[in-house]
């Protein structure tokens, strides 16, 4: 393939024939591959007839090979240590030794990312710009997308399409799932991996019970297997009489997603399963205080979320949100308290409503 390369201040990437072989660097999070997910299909939509490898966690994997079965996929087994982690990448090396890719996406900002992207064989090794390439990763890079300031993950993910000269007006997944009816279903993910991002379990229950009584929904609680997510389940549960179904701990990736795909709508703070039920188009009632929705909340669901960051800003570190460093998380004891239970109930009754408007606009 030929390739000519010109280097402009937007770092803009120009080729003569579209790359045979591309590869994608980011391991983690759920959400995150969520967004590459996005990325990808607009490389796949510009260049049809290209390969694409995508080194990724082992978890995430789970998910993502169920959904793209096109793509090869590399492993990376993140949760080992010690003489087991020096083991994991040497697999890696060998996996990759005496490959060679046209461009490397290198879409994570983490040192152990960088230092796995000197195994990937490439001409091209695009990441983000000096301004947000933290843990040293333009040492890792000899292309930079265009430098942004204060964008959805999302949008910032999706420059690496733009510096290659795809327009992404709107994010697709375009995911391989059989059709299916929605049920009037709130799907319940009561956890994010941080702790100081979960609301009280008492007011959780108060709103599935307003879910039951106002919506007539079946409620559903979905998590992972860890202690703190099966005892935020007992915990929702035991706090009220109302019926709920109980998946924590259940469910793997896959069938979480095919249960977000055919429900009404999922309650959750910052998390995984936010960007999961994105790309199956279904509304997200986000929960917001720790951390800022315009920068990590559903991409298509930001009108859905309740969100107390700027007040949490301004409570907890004297200043408004918009005085703070754009990644700034207020992760503090408390402050999701600051978000009460008629407001999750006001936008679970408004986008009941406009559902049932969306019901009567077909008939």
């Amino acid at each position: 393939m030929a390739i000519r390369v010109k280097l402009t201040i937007l770092m803009t990437l120009h080729f003569n024939s579209p790359p045979n072989h591309v590869c994608l660097l980011r391991l983690s999070a759920i959400g995150d591959t969520c967004h590459t997910l996005a990325v990808l299909r607009a490389l796949q939509a510009a260049w049809p007839q290209c390969r694409f490898t995508w080194i990724i966690g082992t978890l995430e994997a789970k998910l993502m090979t169920r959904l793209l079965p096109e793509v090869e996929f590399i492993t990376f087994d993140k949760r080992t240590f010690g003489r087991a982690t020096l083991q994991e990448i040497n697999r890696l090396r060998k996996l990759l030794s005496g490959r060679r890719f046209d461009v490397l996406f290198h879409l994570q900002l983490s040192l152990r990312a960088s230092l796995l992207s000197l195994f990937v064989d490439a001409p091209i090794k695009l990441g983000f710009d000096r301004a947000r390439a933290r843990e040293l990763q333009s040492w890792f890079t000899n292309y930079q997308i265009a430098a942004m300031e204060r964008e959805h993950v999302l949008d910032a993910l999706l420059g690496f399409a733009r510096a290659c000269g795809i327009e992404t007006a709107t994010p697709k997944w375009h995911l391989p799932l059989a059709p299916s009816t929605k049920r009037p279903t709130l799907v319940i993910s009561p956890c994010s991996s941080h702790a100081a991002r979960n609301w009280p379990a008492k007011r959780y229950a108060a709103v599935a019970e307003h879910a039951i009584s106002a919506h007539g929904m079946e409620v559903i609680l979905s998590g992972g297997p860890s202690a703190l997510e099966v005892q935020m389940g007992k915990a929702i549960t035991e706090a009220t009489n109302a019926t709920l179904v109980n998946h924590i701990g259940q469910d793997t990736l896959p069938e979480l997603l095919n249960l977000l795909a055919r429900s009404a709508a999922l309650l959750s703070p910052d998390s995984g399963p936010v960007h999961m039920a994105t790309m199956v188009g279904l509304p997200v009632i986000g929960l917001y205080a720790a951390t800022n929705p315009a920068r990590s909340g559903p991409y298509l669901s930001r009108a859905f979320c309740v969100d107390k960051y700027d007040a949490a800003a301004r409570q907890y570190l004297g200043r408004p949100a918009a005085a703070l460093p754009w990644t700034t998380k207020i992760e503090r004891p408390g402050v999701m308290e600051l978000i009460e239970v008629d407001e999750v109930n006001d936008k679970l009754n408004s986008l009941m409503s406009e559902r049932s408007g969306a019901s009567r606009d077909i008939r």
